[in-house]
């Protein structure tokens, strides 16, 4: 009997000439100038710029937080600029995980319940969400801190509270901005090899906005901006050796 072809990673997303200005007191500031790129389910892409360089719009347009000025972006089989406010809501609580530098957890409700909130919002019962928030937290070694409170928990922990969050809902697609910012850098390696495995072992699409070259190094794949357009898009040890090159050619 002969194997059966592997299906080839479908399409996940789409940037298709994205433009963005801000406007204030009548002036147009433009911030980004024509983004091209696409993904494939499972990629886990780096995307890295300096200040000014458009990456935080460009993140923000990507989690349906914001919407182009003009050109396309299809997320997920979805034209987004088609969709209304509310359906733009259901597609990021579908679709997107979002993880970020400050955790955003409440405070004032426990672990199990903060990760149990995306399953909360999409309907879920309150006993089934908080079933399944405790699978999830399980699975990022957190099985038996669900009852705490997010300030019983270090920074590194805390973290993985976020990971388990963005994963409750099974969304195809985790989005983290600097998600080790706030850590010191062996809780960083350790964010890092947890969201690697989840790439590599359960075929989590990532999409990770960072300024530090070590922690780009976990991802595939490196999208660089400047000036609000795309510098270089290729693998990730290409993108960075060439960084590296360029910090060595300003020192001289």
């Amino acid at each position: 009997m002969t194997a059966s072809p592997s299906r080839a990673p479908s399409t996940l997303l789409e940037v298709h000439d994205v433009r963005k200005s801000y406007v204030t007191n009548l002036v147009s500031t433009p911030v980004l100038h024509g983004i091209n790129f696409s993904m494939l389910r499972g990629d886990f892409v780096a995307i890295m710029g300096q200040s000014g360089s458009g990456k935080s719009t460009l993140m923000n347009i990507l989690g349906c937080l914001d919407t182009p000025t003009s050109g396309n972006y299809r997320l997920n089989d979805r034209e987004v600029a088609s969709l209304s406010r509310a359906e733009l809501a259901v597609l990021r609580n579908q679709t997107i995980g979002f993880v970020f530098q400050s955790f955003n957890l409440l405070k004032r409700m426990t672990i199990q319940d903060n990760v149990a909130l995306p399953l909360i919002y999409a309907g879920v019962s309150r006993g089934e969400a908080r079933k399944r928030a405790s699978e999830q937290l399980a699975k990022v070694g957190l099985g038996e801190y669900g009852q705490r409170q997010p300030n019983q928990l270090s920074g590194g922990q805390q973290q993985r509270v976020a990971i388990a969050r963005a994963l409750v809902a099974d969304p195809p697609l985790i989005l983290a901005d600097e998600p080790t910012g706030n850590l010191d850098t062996k809780t960083s390696e350790e964010i890092m090899a947890l969201l690697t495995m989840l790439n590599r072992e359960r075929g989590q699409s990532i999409i990770l906005v960072t300024h530090e070259p070590d922690i780009a190094a976990y991802a595939s794949r490196l999208i660089r901006l400047k000036d609000g357009l795309i510098l270089f898009d290729g693998p990730a040890a290409e993108g960075l050796h060439q960084m590296r090159i360029e910090s060595s050619e300003a020192l001289v």
